[in-house]
């Protein structure tokens, strides 16, 4: 892929706790030093980086930088596929959130400095996107995500860690979120549509994956690729608390498909409907509720992923 001189960043410096804010000065002396002439936004609201990214497709960019954690990058991919642009436009990522899911999954350095240096002379990854339509406060909603959505218990953690405990920042709200959730979640009965097929299920969790990595460092689809044009569904059956906490850990090593709880499938088209309303999130963001329809977008975003000078392929 060729060299790029210019770039337009977009740096949410709220991400990591507030680390992103106070890096970005050395970020952007790095970029500049590695050759690259930048102009940068600051977002300053959630759903701000979706306009900034709209705006800079707009403005005729092919590379396209996002500065922080995997909301951030959900944010402007979001911004590139409403301006029809996720295929003519280069996302660079510069991992600063806490998670960095998404930078382990596509094989982006996790730290910085490592991931800025690639961005000089990078080599572009062909990636799928899963769409998700869903309802906020009763209306019909639709937006894409890079990495996996969740609904269940999954989405409540979400909710309870943006909700309540967001101003502990990073690991602390994250398990102030898990342990409020395992107290009070409840299992829910699910119909499930995938491919045509329906089913009814009692459920403490459904994932929905394009990337491995999710949830802070979850390796929650061990066989999932990014760009077979496939969703790795990952289904949690009825679980009491005590299996839950003692199952807990095997999602992380990226054991726990052999639990026969567990169920694992591929599919290009599934959709969720809930007996009572359920949250729902994509890519560690809170979005709404079920009923829910997922969706994949095939080879829909350029990604830029190593150095040029090192053989290299999409992650698989």
């Amino acid at each position: 892929m060729k060299q790029f001189s210019e770039a337009r960043v977009i740096v949410n410096p709220i991400a990591g706790a507030g680390k992103t804010g106070r890096q970005w000065p050395d970020i952007k002396a790095l970029l500049e030093k590695n050759g690259l002439c930048i102009s940068y936004d600051l977002t300053e609201a959630p759903g701000h980086a979706t306009d900034l990214a709209i705006k800079a497709a707009e403005m005729g960019y092919e590379l396209i930088i996002s500065v922080g954690g995997d909301g951030t990058t959900n944010e402007i991919v979001n911004g590139l596929y409403q301006a029809g642009s996720t295929n003519n436009t280069i996302l660079g990522i510069v991992p600063t959130g806490t998670g960095r899911d998404y930078a382990r999954t596509v094989g982006i350095p996790r730290h910085w400095r490592d991931a800025c240096t690639c961005l000089t002379n990078p080599r572009k990854c062909v990636v799928d996107l899963g769409l998700v339509e869903y309802t906020n406060s009763g209306q019909a909603m639709k937006r894409v995500f890079v990495n996996f959505a969740g609904l269940g218990f999954d989405a409540e953690i979400v909710k309870a860690t943006t909700q309540r405990f967001k101003s502990l920042g990073g690991i602390p709200s994250y398990l102030m979120g898990l342990l409020t959730t395992v107290l009070s979640y409840r299992n829910q009965e699910l119909s499930l549509t995938m491919d045509g097929q329906t089913e009814d299920r009692k459920s403490c969790v459904v994932l929905l994956c394009n990337g491995k990595y999710g949830g802070g460092g979850m390796f929650a689809a061990p066989q999932a690729n990014l760009g077979d044009g496939l969703l790795d569904m990952v289904m949690i059956d009825e679980l009491s608390k005590p299996e839950l906490l003692w199952s807990l850990p095997r999602i992380y090593k990226g054991t726990h498909l052999s639990h026969p709880k567990v169920t694992a499938r591929q599919v290009t088209d599934i959709e969720i409907r809930p007996k009572q309303h359920i949250a729902l999130q994509a890519d560690g963001e809170l979005l709404g509720e079920a009923p829910a329809h997922f969706s994949v977008v095939p080879s829909a975003l350029n990604i830029a992923v190593q150095c040029s000078d090192q053989t290299v392929s999409c992650p698989r």
